[in-house]
């Protein structure tokens, strides 16, 4: 079977048991091993340092034995948003608590992206293929359904609010990157940027000096939890 076709049945549900398959040496090159040791470079050194090569290196082997279990960097990305997705808790639709349950999942994808820096990235622009992404698709698609939300509103609702959280997870892993550098240490310095804004002319910004509290405002995901209820709630509008 060739890398292509391998990907296409892992996007199968699994079939029955044919029994043990040929002896192999003790730690072969899986799937499972090329996901949990990419998982390990992001944790490390970030996904932007993830590449095919860095991987065969971390893996102590060669590009082409790696290409014969991923058939390229795509291909890797879909793994390792599958493998996040596996580890989701999906709730029992309730009517009466849609909007919990959908921001409770929202906040476990934020989670489990914000544990590997950058690895949102590898979720954006991406038709949901793999079956443990396509099982969470399936979950907030049941809890919006159950909460009397339209279909295509419901569908086009988990789009945006996906989108939120990737690019949320991406923005604080590159700020979290850049004040971690001696030269930019005052991008998450609150005080610092209150500061700037104070500082600039009040007849030219004067909502921006007047309101530089406000602007700065906000604790660890205050502004996440803000913005989920907000496009949550904005949905209430639209059930069927």
């Amino acid at each position: 079977m060739n890398p292509r076709e391998r990907r296409a049945a892992r996007h199968r549900p699994p079939g029955p048991d044919t029994g043990p398959g040929p002896r192999r040496r003790a730690t072969p090159i899986t799937p499972a091993r090329v996901i949990d040791t990419a998982l390990g470079v992001i944790a490390e050194e970030g996904y932007e340092a993830l590449t095919m090569r860095r991987l065969a290196g971390a893996l102590d082997t060669g590009p082409a034995s790696l290409y014969a279990h991923v058939v390229n960097k795509a291909d890797l990305d879909e793994l390792l948003i599958g493998r996040l997705c596996a580890e989701l808790v999906l709730p029992e639709p309730d009517p009466a608590a849609w909007r919990e349950q959908i921001r409770g999942v929202c906040t476990q994808v934020r989670d489990q992206f914000l544990r590997y820096p950058g690895i949102s990235r590898a979720a954006l622009a991406r038709f949901p293929t793999d079956l443990e992404t396509v099982r969470v698709n399936e979950g907030m698609l049941a809890i919006l359904l159950a909460g009397g939300i339209a279909p295509r509103a419901a569908a086009w609702a988990i789009d945006a609010l996906l989108l939120y959280v990737a690019a949320y997870c991406l923005e604080v892993s590159i700020a979290r990157r850049r004040s971690a550098r001696d030269e930019e240490p005052w991008v998450l310095d609150r005080d610092e940027l209150r500061r700037r804004f104070t500082a600039l002319p009040a007849e030219t910004f004067p909502h921006t000096t007047r309101h530089a509290a406000e602007l700065t405002a906000g604790e660890g995901h205050d502004r996440f939890d803000f913005t989920l209820t907000l496009m949550v709630d904005g949905l209430a509008h639209r059930q069927a």
